[in-house]
């Protein structure tokens, strides 16, 4: 009889043990900005699901706005949007307490125009839009200068946190009317200047692939590689570091090469 009991008690151990539910998720809410990161974050979930320790739930941010504030607020987990210049100039700005925990993607800023098919198209004192906010300020003009279109000062250390602008400008040969221009209204209205750099995430939002369109490209990688970033105080959280392995995924690696080739390109 006592073995009997002994039998029937493991039976009803075993079966609760069936019969429990999974160990739950963590939900991460994860602030992204809208377009191909919304593709990106999509397959950081399947790795994530795969693994099974997160949950991430996209948080789209479009236009003007970006998910720095709501992060440092704590109404996110984590954020992926943004490379690293970028978010130095918003902590400076804000004081905001980001870490940034891993690269994800190199999405390189693009020359675009529906009227010239290259750089070397463009007429003399053609008019090109820039982006008017500090970094992407930065990146265009170094772009422009990468391929020859204008000189900057020569002390000017971006590696050091400055920043360009026109007034920097030390040679211009053809006479370029360079304007800075609201990034994301220069995506929707580039018939209205001969050419515009933009990033990768507002051109996509107004169809413009940079492989597909864009005249000329920032070299892949560097400073401006897009990172994932969480709160200064959450670092050492559980949850981070399977995050950074979704993000860094064959899920991931495979969406790059697969839908955006040449466009997009791992960081990891």
């Amino acid at each position: 009889m006592l073995k009997l009991k002994k039998t029937l008690l493991a039976s009803l151990m075993l079966a609760a043990g069936l019969a429990a539910p999974a160990q739950a998720q963590t939900p991460v809410r994860l602030g992204i900005s809208g377009g191909v990161m919304e593709d990106v974050a999509e397959a950081a979930g399947r790795a994530a699901a795969r693994e099974g320790a997160i949950q991430i739930k996209p948080v789209v941010f479009t236009g003007h706005l970006n998910a720095n504030g709501p992060l440092n607020d704590g109404d996110l987990d984590a954020n992926a949007f943004q490379h690293e210049p970028y978010l130095r100039g918003q902590a400076r700005a804000h004081g905001y307490a980001l870490a940034p925990v891993a690269r994800t993607l190199s999405a390189p800023l693009g020359i675009y125009s529906r009227k010239y098919k290259s750089l070397a198209d463009l007429p003399d004192k053609a008019l090109v839009g820039i982006p008017g906010d500090d970094t992407n300020r930065n990146r265009a003009l170094l772009l422009l200068q990468h391929y020859g279109l204008i000189t900057l000062r020569a002390d000017l250390d971006v590696n050091r946190g400055d920043n360009a602008t026109t007034l920097d400008i030390v040679a211009n040969p053809r006479q370029l009317d360079i304007r800075e221009i609201d990034s994301l209204i220069l995506a929707r209205a580039l018939d209205d200047v001969d050419a515009g750099a933009i990033i990768t995430a507002e051109a996509s939002q107004a169809g413009l692939l940079p492989a597909r369109d864009a005249i000329a490209l920032e070299p892949v990688g560097g400073a401006y590689a897009n990172v994932l970033v969480v709160r200064e105080q959450d670092r050492g959280q559980a949850w981070v570091a399977p995050l950074i392995r979704a993000f860094q995924s064959e899920e991931v690696r495979e969406l790059l090469a697969s839908r955006y080739s040449g466009t997009l390109l791992p960081a990891f």
